[in-house]
Formats: structure tokens, C-alpha cells, sequence
């Protein structure tokens, strides 16, 4: 196994795959599941001659379930630990949903002052702020994230499930095309992981205020999100966070759902592979 230990001494691992000369893309995966996430673009870039790599965030996948920092501050910069031992430069980084969150403020605060990014990608993302609160009176109110730690609490192995067949691919959604390979997927790369990471991550991507980070962001910012994102509503959420970029483009795809890079990888991934070309 892949593996670095952070500063703070937490073993992380990462997949880094495709010739070390090429450019760089790394990809930062969503709430509660792992690397493995990103495995259509991973071979699709890898085909396209990029090198492509993918860490699993503390406590989840097969890095270690460590008891503490499972915050977006110790996610950038876990992310910050394994792009600077590969010594990535001239990176893409894109991350989905809560790896979105990741992605911005490890680009401000990290990636952008060491000089190490050229672009980013925001998917289905959690920025600016989850979270109904008095500056943010369109967010999502806290009950519902209080709703899903009771139901991880509760039974997290059947809220995984309950995930995974209903809203996040949209499989609720009449005349949807289910499949239960995708469900077992994601349900498996959620179990890998640690309950106390997931129950504490929900705070993390739910209450995260990142105005900031993208305010920071200079460098090309591509942001895709679905209008029947049923996970985290577009319009609480890019529609506002390319307001803030510098350099941000928002694409809005009709109908697609929040895990729209694994529904739809072959329209997600032309996408990303013209942004990055061009």
C-alpha cells in the first residue's frame, strides 16, 4: 500500500498512477467514501496520458481511524501532506461534494502559496456554506444534518444503503435506471471507513463557512453541479460560490443528480478534459 503520515502522524493512503512526468490531476472524493470513488476519471485520464492520483481522507477508506481532526482544515491539509511528498506541480485538483470543500481551501491556503496549482474543479460541492444560519437564510437547516448523525448513529450500515438507493444518484427519481452495483459500491466504501469520522465529518461539510477560500482562489475554477442535486441543492450552493471565484465558470447539467461524475462519468469526464486542455 501507498501510504504518507502526516505531520500530525495519521496514515493516509493514495493510489498515484500513470507517468510521473505527466500532468498531475488529483482527485479528492466526497462524504463517508474513499479514492476508489473517482475510479472512472482515474482511467480516463489515465488513458488520456495524465498521471492521476487519489488519497483517502483520515478515518476514511483504507487511511487510519483516527479519533481526531476530522475537520476541513485538517482535510486541506492532509491533502497539502500527500500532494507535497509526490511534489505535484502545474496540478488540477477537483473534488465532489465534500471533496469540493477540500479542494478550495486547500487551494488557499495551501496549493495557490506554495505555487503547486493550475486549475480546480468544484463538483457537486459543498462551498460556500451547507447550513441555514442568519448570513445564510437559504441553507439547509440543522435538524437535517441532526437527522443524519442520529440515523449513522442509529444504524449506519442501513443509512448507508438508504443513501446510496435513494437521493445521492437519484435513484428515487421515477423512471430512474437503478443500479445495484453502483448502491454496493458506494456502500462498501462507506463501511470501510470509520463511524466517528463520518458522524464528525457531517459538521465538517454541513457548517464549514469557505467564503473565504474561494474569495482567495485566483487560479481557473470550473464548478459542475446538477439542477436535481438532491444532496446539496445548487442553488444554496454553486450558484453562490462562483460568485465568489475570481476566475470560476458554473456549468448547470438539467436533471443530473449528485453523484452525477459516476451516472454520468462519459459527460462529466469530456467536460473535464476540455477544461483542463484548454
Amino acid at each position: 500500500m501507498s501510504t504518507i503520515t502526516t505531520p500530525d502522524g495519521v496514515e493516509i493512503f493514495f493510489k498515484d498512477w500513470g507517468p510521473k512526468t505527466a500532468q498531475p490531476i488529483m482527485f479528492h472524493h466526497g462524504w463517508p467514501l474513499s479514492g476508489d470513488d473517482w475510479d472512472a476519471q482515474m482511467l480516463f485520464f489515465l488513458a488520456q496520458g495524465f498521471r492521476v492520483i487519489a488519497h483517502d481522507r483520515r478515518g476514511h477508506g483504507r487511511s487510519a481511524q483516527v479519533s481526531d481532526g476530522h475537520d476541513m482544515d485538517h482535510y486541506a491539509a492532509d491533502a497539502a501532506a500527500v500532494a507535497q511528498h509526490l511534489d505535484l506541480r502545474n496540478a488540477v485538483h477537483i473534488g465532489h461534494s465534500t471533496g469540493g470543500g477540500e479542494v478550495a481551501r486547500y487551494v488557499a491556503r495551501h496549493g495557490e502559496p506554495q505555487g503547486r496549482v493550475a486549475k480546480a474543479v468544484l463538483v457537486s460541492a459543498v462551498p460556500p456554506l451547507m447550513v441555514k444560519t442568519e448570513s445564510n437564510p437559504g441553507g439547509t437547516p440543522i435538524e437535517v444534518f441532526d437527522g443524519f448523525r442520529k440515523a449513522l448513529a442509529d444504524n449506519r450500515a442501513q443509512f448507508f444503503l438508504d443513501v446510496a438507493a435513494g437521493p445521492f444518484y437519484g435513484f428515487n427519481r421515477e423512471g430512474a435506471k437503478v443500479s445495484q452495483g453502483v448502491i454496493n459500491n458506494w456502500w462498501r466504501q462507506g463501511m470501510n471507513g470509520g463511524a466517528k469520522a463520518h458522524y464528525e465529518g457531517i459538521k465538517a461539510f454541513s457548517e464549514t463557512d469557505q467564503t473565504e477560500d474561494l474569495k482567495a482562489i485566483t487560479v481557473p475554477t470550473l464548478v459542475l453541479h446538477g439542477d436535481d442535486d438532491q444532496i446539496v441543492p445548487i442553488d444554496d450552493s454553486s450558484r453562490l460560490a462562483v460568485k465568489l471565484l475570481k476566475n470560476g465558470t458554473l456549468k448547470v447539467y438539467p436533471g443530473f443528480p449528485h453523484g452525477m461524475l459516476t451516472t454520468h462519468a462519459d459527460v462529466i469526464n469530456a467536460d473535464l478534459l476540455a477544461f483542463i486542455k484548454g
